[in-house]
């Protein structure tokens, strides 16, 4: 997956959004980052995902953040296993809603 494929596909968030928000803002809570327009807050598929974007962004530190190395290498580790195509992370959330298991919480 790339920087601009939806994560949120209720509300349609990128993963960039997500990721610049949660290094902009760096939320106490997992839970905030469904201040960024409402991610989360729909089926609740891409709350798993949410929670990994959030503990990486906290666990970088700030002024690393803006330097451009040191941010693709949280960047690789965040997505390294994520679905490699927006097909197949769709797929999947397909299947998260069809089963209809308990909804993802934070």
């Amino acid at each position: 997956m790339n920087l601009d494929d939806q994560i949120c596909y209720c509300y349609h968030v990128s993963l960039r959004k997500l990721i610049h928000f949660a290094r902009r803002e760096r939320p106490a809570q997992p839970s905030r980052m469904s201040d960024c327009l409402q991610a989360g807050t729909g089926c609740g598929w891409c709350i798993p995902i949410l929670k990994r974007i959030h503990a990486c962004a906290l666990a970088e530190d700030p002024s690393e953040a803006r330097n451009a190395d040191m941010a693709q290498r949280g960047l690789e580790r965040l997505i390294a296993d994520l679905p490699t195509t927006p097909e197949d992370y769709a797929d999947r959330r397909r299947a998260y809603i069809t089963e209809k298991r308990p909804r993802n919480e934070f």
